[in-house]
């Protein structure tokens, strides 16, 4: 498990403290929120580009498909 060190002004580390935020839990909270926001945020950009480029959406079966191919080829070849 890797440390991290962080340096905060001391009014927000001890609002951040006061708040119970600066535990090991509460900062992976933190942590793990925020990288699932960026992902999101992503994925809207990547819908936007695919959309801006008039790609026209895939049907249910043809995602299923395209899972499954993804799939078997991960299990033929793991890395």
């Amino acid at each position: 498990m890797a440390q991290v060190t962080v340096s905060l002004p001391d009014d927000l580390a001890l609002q951040a403290r006061d708040a119970g935020l600066l535990s090991d839990a509460a900062i992976r909270q933190l942590l793990e929120d925020a990288m699932r926001r960026k992902a999101g945020r992503k994925l809207l950009r990547l819908a936007d580009e695919i959309r801006t480029a008039g790609i026209p959406p895939m049907s249910d079966e043809a995602i299923v498909a395209e899972v499954k191919a993804y799939r078997a080829e991960r299990r033929a070849h793991p890395s």
